[in-house]
């Protein structure tokens, strides 16, 4: 046989067994647009309304910052639901500190400032760790416990 046809022969895809007809071309399911479009249906079932003149939104999680510009934002109060579509940038805290207190209101300025404290805090405490063991007891180190088998179980 040729080489060439039955490489054409390999290619055409069986639908069924023996006797049944050959698939003409492989079909290709595109399930972002059910995706989309059952997600959304979902959204107008809970009764979601678009809230418009939003231009950014920042989400701060474990010091690093999900930045949305222009996002499109829907809520639902009674179900408790936001949604926010968007492409989103991923920053770190310190990146955005200097424009976050234009952006702030009073209530939510002393929470900023001890989220970025403890931030800070941990920060200075991780450069400023040696990679030493504490002392388990004042005078006595883990090797000392060893050799003397002491064994403290309180």
């Amino acid at each position: 046989m040729n080489v060439e046809k039955l490489t054409k022969m390999a290619g055409s895809v069986r639908t069924g067994g023996k006797g049944t007809m050959r698939r003409k071309k492989k079909s290709v399911h595109k399930t972002t647009a059910t995706d989309e479009k059952r997600f959304q249906t979902t959204l107008k079932r809970i009764g979601v309304n678009a809230i418009p003149g939003i231009e950014e939104i920042n989400i701060f999680k474990d010091y690093v910052v999900l930045q949305f510009v222009n996002p499109k934002v829907q809520a639902s109060v009674a179900a408790n639901t936001w949604v926010v579509s968007g492409t989103p940038q991923t920053k770190e805290l310190h990146e955005v500190l200097p424009h976050m207190f234009d952006l702030l209101g009073p209530d939510n300025l002393q929470h900023f400032r001890n989220l970025t404290a403890e931030h800070f805090l941990a920060a200075t405490a991780a450069e400023e760790g040696n990679g030493d063991v504490p002392e388990l007891v004042a005078g006595e180190t883990f090797e000392a416990a060893a050799e003397e088998g002491h064994t403290d179980t309180s």
